[in-house]
């Protein structure tokens, strides 16, 4: 007797061809976006706000946006932003961030601006999950 697997391709997606990556690679270059290609609108709405408003008093604070890296904390820190997709690309593109930190708050604003990279990176493996049938 062959062993059955216990995972099931959720009601709504089976049937579905396309691309599988595709919630991951939108939701990696806008912040909600793979969750509401997957018609989970609460949820999509509530990671891009967040997100982009993490990202935004980032920028408010005068939080610095890596563009390169010379040690192990500027790598880890350019790779946090690089998470942000597309809204790293509009920062480097409009020259907005810091490219020293200058105040006290621009630190705080720094760390909230690799935060949350790292959350958009986490909500499209989110996204994904939710598109292979991994999460319900």
């Amino acid at each position: 007797m062959a062993a059955t697997n216990n995972r099931s391709i959720p009601t709504s997606l089976e049937g579905q061809g396309g691309f599988v990556y595709l919630p991951l690679i939108a939701g990696w270059l806008v912040p909600g976006a793979g969750h509401f290609l997957l018609r989970k609108w609460g949820r999509g709405a509530l990671l891009m706000l967040s997100i982009a408003g993490m990202f935004a008093l980032g920028l408010a604070m005068q939080g610095k946006v890596y563009s390169n890296a010379h040690d192990i904390l500027d790598i880890l820190g350019f790779v946090g932003d690089l998470g942000n997709g597309l809204l790293y690309v509009a920062s480097r593109i409009f020259g907005l961030g810091a490219d020293q930190v200058q105040i006290t708050t621009g630190d705080y604003g720094t760390r909230f601006i690799v935060v949350a990279g790292l959350l958009n990176v986490i909500a499209a493996v989110d996204a994904h999950n939710l598109r292979t049938g991994r999460k319900a």
